[in-house]
């Protein structure tokens, strides 16, 4: 090569030093890795909607041979009675357009156990003291709606002692499955039973699969995140070729 040439790299070589090649592997390993993780929260989101796309083509009748075996989002129809003197409110439950509330769980005794049914949303009176009317008749009825499991929160606080002589309906934030038996004093099947909305004695009802996010935002989410993986490993690159005067006084 004569002195006029110049070398494909511009006189530049790859030297990468031990800290920029820790870091991009470090920062390699986690975008990816986010990335991945947004890819399975995307698949298991999509998941749900099949299931609940599935479960709403069929009804099935709960029996007590089935009634702890039925999968969430199945349509199902039950006969029994409404206990209208044991009613739950639930706290902290939006409305579908985010408007604060409760939401109204009935006790149905059935004859494959004690199941409850959530009638839909209510929105809150101008105090907590102020509760709604949720009175419902205790007449023999046939319901139908989908099953669901319950509410849960971010994070799950110990389960308050139980109050006997609290007054009904008894307003609960996200209570567990054995609170919930506890405050009404008989075990309960499983989950809820979701009102179908053209079910009478019922309140606001627009039910869907519960997914926070949608598979398809995960799924954006995890483009960023090999985005990002991308641009680390091509800032490593441009970083790492270095010319020849810089080479040598770091060779020194």
């Amino acid at each position: 090569m004569t002195a006029t040439e110049t070398s494909p790299t511009g006189g530049r070589t790859f030297r990468p030093s031990l800290l920029g090649i820790g870091l991009t592997l470090l920062g390699l390993a986690l975008f990816v890795r986010l990335g991945f993780w947004q890819l399975d929260r995307a698949d298991q989101k999509q998941a749900l909607l099949d299931q609940y796309a599935s479960g709403q083509q069929t009804q099935v009748e709960i029996t007590s041979q089935n009634a702890r075996t039925l999968p969430r989002y199945q349509r199902v129809k039950v006969s029994g009675r409404y206990d209208p003197a044991h009613q739950i409110l639930l706290d902290n439950m939006p409305s579908h357009a985010g408007q604060p509330g409760y939401r109204v769980l009935t006790p149905l005794d059935t004859p494959a156990g004690w199941l409850l049914v959530d009638r839909g949303w209510l929105p809150l009176g101008a105090t907590r003291k102020n509760l709604p009317d949720i009175r419902v008749g205790g007449e023999a009825r046939t319901v139908t709606g989908t099953t669901d499991a319950l509410p849960r929160a971010g994070l799950q606080l110990a389960i308050p002692p139980v109050d006997q002589s609290a007054p009904w309906p008894r307003l609960l934030s996200f209570p567990t499955h054995d609170a919930l038996e506890q405050q009404l004093g008989r075990e309960l099947l499983a989950g809820l039973l979701l009102l179908d909305p053209s079910q009478p004695e019922g309140y606001e009802r627009i039910w869907e699969a519960h997914l926070g996010f949608k598979p398809e935002r995960h799924v954006g989410y995890a483009v960023q995140w090999f985005a990002l993986a991308a641009a680390a490993l091509i800032l490593f690159l441009v970083t790492s070729f270095r010319t020849k005067k810089a080479t040598d006084e770091s060779s020194r």
